[in-house]
């Protein structure tokens, strides 16, 4: 039986990007199994769609997650991006979701 998970690669990023706001591609690709070009392209296309905002720390990039954006229609209820990351994250970061702050180490 092949490897599969519940999640998509998009919601995984998302959580590694609520671990860390400073996390690198190159460490995103690690924690999920998938290459640095995929992990771009997906953080390009949560950037896209206004779930992350990436802003210029020196040289490198801090991701912000903009807790309040709506998921796409996937289901009836208007759920936010916080709302599912309030499932998949640890208990600090948890409780910061639930106050609607910005989730920033």
């Amino acid at each position: 039986m092949g490897e599969w998970s519940f999640l998509t690669n998009h919601a995984r990023v998302l959580a590694c990007i609520a671990h860390d706001p400073g996390v690198r591609i190159r460490d995103i690709a690690a924690t999920i199994g998938i290459t640095e070009r995929s992990a771009f392209g997906i953080l390009s296309d949560l950037i896209t769609a206004g779930y992350v905002l990436r802003d210029k720390d020196g040289r490198r990039n801090r991701y912000r997650i903009q807790v309040h954006v709506p998921l796409q229609k996937d289901t009836e209820r208007q759920q936010t991006v916080g709302e599912l990351l309030a499932v998949l994250v640890d208990t600090k970061t948890r409780a910061e979701l639930q106050q609607g702050v910005e989730v920033t180490d």
